[in-house]
């Protein structure tokens, strides 16, 4: 099984061809984050208000419990969960 496959194995996540993606709720906030296979990367969207239109952020504007989570979801997907810290 490839990584997206196994990722998209887990709670909430979906496959789409080299990308996997799951969708997050906060108490305030809304977030789509992507797994990408390829260049074995995360990237972290902010969903607005509307949730049609989100908005590429930082790392260090993400809720660590949704990094600690995707970390978490990326080892048992067996994928170094250290990625989820790469800059791009």
């Amino acid at each position: 099984m490839d990584s997206v496959d196994a990722l998209s194995t887990l709670d909430g996540w979906h496959a789409e061809g080299f990308a996997a993606r799951v969708h997050y709720r906060g108490a305030d906030d809304r977030y789509s984050v992507e797994y990408y296979a390829p260049s074995d990367c995360v990237l972290y969207w902010k969903v607005k208000d509307d949730g049609e239109t989100a908005v590429p952020v930082g790392r260090d504007t993400v809720p660590t419990p949704l990094r600690e989570r995707i970390r978490r979801d990326l080892a048992d997907a067996d994928i170094d969960p250290e990625i989820e810290s790469r800059v791009l």
